[in-house]
């Protein structure tokens, strides 16, 4: 098998290289061009580009990966490179670097990249999904997780799979399974130039089986890929670390786990929050003040114990919509609440109640955009009632969440709800981006505009 011809794939080795040559013409031309820098200065900062892509992993976009993942990636990447090059100027050629064009021009370049980068990447989903660029696979196994697997990738056309067959010792009347594990090995080995991924079940078979799969598919110069079927911890993001030789696998909780990225969300949350502060709540105060104080006695700020990062205690603040009442640290509000004010109706329609929230972000409790922090008695009473319900409290509570903005707000009436709003919250943990933060607030104003039926 060693020195086996392998099929080639035509034009998909130009896919990365097509990459870098324009990121290369759009740097070199905005250096030379509108700069008009010396050749001296020039490559360094373009080979500098590629050396960084390499830690950021900026041409690693695979079939499968989804545009949020593309964007971070880039902006990671584009954020880095902006301060290294204006460093790299202040040091070597300040002259340039006091140009004011400079800093305009190299942040159009870098979203020239972006729409470029974009317009690839959309342009290569849709040719894969008008039948080109295809890969084939083979599963062996047969299971319920795989025959997900197959369904996700019959449907997602964009990734371009291509179905080969199933392999397995199951007794099943499947038609799609075209043999035993000793039918697959053959396979593989006789039709090695056809099939480029491998999906296997670690569940269907014993260690001995899947050291001969991995045996064959190095020969065969074959893309070998584990599925961890039912076992949940495998499921989840997993990073391999080294202690010297031997291989540790740790899970991976959130994005946010990233100092970089912690640190860009925080910056984001201050950012936002400073201008809803100063360009809306220096005016809407007094103004609150004044409609809730005729309607009735009390603060004007209403504020809670709420349960947030790693479950910790702090002051939530809203603007008060209720009259005072001994219930509000145990009662969710529900439809037609009585202890509801007119002006309060009015404020939790819109949502303006919860703005004070933005003080909770500067001083660090919240986060704009995270899982909706419950009262203390509801949290004590999903915790026990839902299985790994403390898990949304891995990250800061937000004043807008994507359980929120998929429907799952308000009140809990029954077991769903919180399922829901849990299942969307974890997501949103497992899956953090700037973009889905800036997603989720775009939505959020919509739900807004629109009128929120939950919204009472």
């Amino acid at each position: 098998m060693v020195g086996k011809h392998r099929k080639k794939h035509r034009f998909s080795f130009l896919i990365t290289p097509i990459s870098f040559v324009v990121d290369t013409l759009i740097l070199f031309t905005t250096f030379y061009v509108a700069f008009k820098l010396a050749p001296s200065h020039i490559f360094p900062m373009v080979f500098y580009w590629f050396v960084l892509s390499f830690f950021t992993d900026y041409y690693g976009v695979t079939r499968h990966t989804s545009y949020n993942e593309l964007l971070n990636t880039f902006f990671k990447h584009a954020f880095i490179y902006f301060v290294s090059v204006v460093a790299y100027l202040k040091v070597f050629d300040a002259e340039h670097l006091s140009d004011k064009r400079l800093l305009l021009i190299l942040a159009a370049a870098m979203m020239l990249m972006l729409l470029f980068k974009t317009l690839y990447f959309l342009l290569l989903k849709k040719y894969r999904s008008k039948g080109y660029n295809q890969r084939n696979y083979v599963i062996f196994g047969y299971n319920k997780e795989l025959k997900k697997l197959k369904s996700l990738l019959d449907e997602r056309v964009d990734y371009g799979f291509r179905f080969a067959g199933y392999f397995a010792d199951t007794k099943t009347r499947e038609e799609n399974i075209s043999g035993r594990f000793e039918d697959g090995l053959k396979y593989i080995k006789d039709e090695a130039n056809e099939v480029d991924f491998v999906f296997v079940s670690l569940k269907a078979w014993t260690d001995e089986q899947i050291d001969r799969l991995v045996s064959e598919c190095e020969e065969a110069f074959i893309n070998l890929k584990f599925v961890p079927d039912n076992k949940d911890i495998l499921k989840k993001k997993l990073r391999v670390e080294y202690f010297e030789y031997y291989p540790i696998l740790s899970i991976r909780k959130s994005p946010l786990d990233d100092p970089f990225n912690a640190f860009v969300k925080r910056s984001f949350d201050i950012f936002f929050s400073l201008l809803v502060v100063i360009f809306i709540l220096s005016w809407l105060m007094p103004l609150m003040y004044i409609l809730i104080k005729i309607e009735s006695p009390g603060p004007m700020l209403f504020k809670q114990i709420r349960n947030g990062l790693n479950y910790q205690p702090f002051y939530c603040y809203k603007f008060r919509s209720m009259r005072p009442n001994k219930e509000s640290d145990l009662k969710q509000v529900s439809k037609n609440d009585s202890r509801v004010t007119k002006i309060g109706k009015i404020l939790r329609k819109t949502s303006i109640d919860e703005l004070p929230q933005f003080i909770n972000v500067l001083k660090g409790d919240m986060s704009v955009v995270g899982p909706r922090p419950h009262m203390v008695a509801e949290n004590e009473r999903f915790r026990k009632r839902v299985n790994k319900f403390l898990g949304r409290h891995y990250v800061k509570p937000g004043i807008t969440g994507l359980a929120q903005v998929k429907g799952y707000r308000g009140e809990v009436v029954t077991d769903d709800d919180i399922i829901n709003r849990l299942k969307y919250d974890m997501y949103y943990i497992e899956n953090w981006s700037i973009f889905l933060d800036l997603k989720i607030i775009f939505q959020t104003v919509i739900n807004i505009l629109k009128g929120d039926e939950k919204a009472y």
